[in-house]
């Protein structure tokens, strides 16, 4: 068992240097471990060299049988536990600006009643390689491509544009989704291109901005800097809003919601601490959605 759980772990952290530092182990325990493996099995379960680092097609195979199975002898090692705690390690990638919204909830409320359970949250927009980067899950905003690894829908957040009162008061408010060609950008940038605004019977994707990031807290500060209109997260904006730093753009015109979903690496048996705090994401995620 203990070989079998050490390589899972390799493979979903895509190397022995990175499975390592997740047992507290070396990397050469951890390759003499799968060594070991390898004996007993008779094959080769990876192609090591100094360039590469991959399973071979018999450790592929052997992944996809064996990952379920051992993740339901730990599962049911939890379950018999009963009233033990949940304990166990957890690294998730969030956004950095939605993510800073939950973490008052996570702090205040998730790690204290599971006090076994030890969070490292890494807070900014890149789409993170969960398995090679050693990552259990990620929170993602918006569609996500196909990657082979099991996505949960968490809810559907709603957009809003917006643009600051000097802005509004220097060049004014469009009136139609077609004034908006006349108007200053901010634009989010994804996988290099400009996140379209999305309304529920059209679509506008802005030609040129005036400044254009990755990072949705920057879409934010930009926009209540005055530099153009922002196509943004509603829940992020929320105190710009009631403050007055940010107003409304074309507001009594719908605009598509967007899904969040998180991405994880544990196969089908998620362990119980990712389960619980996926349930208490998902039960915080609600209460934007419906706003």
């Amino acid at each position: 068992m203990e070989s079998l759980s050490i390589f899972i772990r390799v493979v979903e952290a895509g190397s022995f240097t990175a499975a390592a530092r997740t047992f507290g182990s070396t990397p050469s325990a951890v390759s003499k471990s799968i060594a070991r493996l390898e004996a007993r099995l008779g094959v080769r379960l990876f192609q090591r060299s100094t360039r590469a680092f991959a399973l071979t097609a018999e450790g592929e195979a052997y992944f996809d049988r064996v990952a379920p199975l051992v993740r339901g002898i730990q599962e049911a090692d939890v379950e018999l536990r009963g009233d033990k705690p949940m304990m166990g390690p957890l690294r998730i990638s969030m956004p950095a600006d939605f993510g800073s919204l939950l973490l008052d909830a996570v702090t205040e409320r998730f790690l204290p009643a599971h006090p076994g359970i030890h969070l490292e949250i890494s807070m900014n927009d890149r789409r993170v390689d969960l398995i090679r980067e050693g990552f259990d899950m990620a929170l993602r905003v918006g569609r996500v491509a196909d990657t082979g690894l099991i996505a949960k829908p968490l809810g559907m957040l709603s957009m809003v544009l917006v643009a600051s009162p000097q802005y509004i008061a220097r060049r004014g408010v469009p009136a139609t989704v077609a004034a908006l060609e006349d108007h200053d950008h901010i634009r989010y940038m994804l996988a290099g291109r400009p996140f379209p605004i999305q309304f529920l019977d059209a679509q506008y994707i802005p030609r040129t901005g005036v400044f254009d990031t990755d990072s949705g807290e920057a879409l934010r500060i930009a926009a209540r800097n005055g530099l153009g209109i922002a196509h943004i997260l509603q829940a992020s904006v929320e105190r710009d809003l009631a403050a007055g730093r940010l107003e409304r753009v074309l507001p009594e015109i719908s605009l598509t919601a967007v899904p969040i979903q998180l991405l994880h690496a544990f196969a089908r048996a998620m362990p119980a601490r990712a389960r619980a705090l996926t349930s208490f994401l998902a039960g915080e995620i609600a209460t934007y959605g419906s706003r």
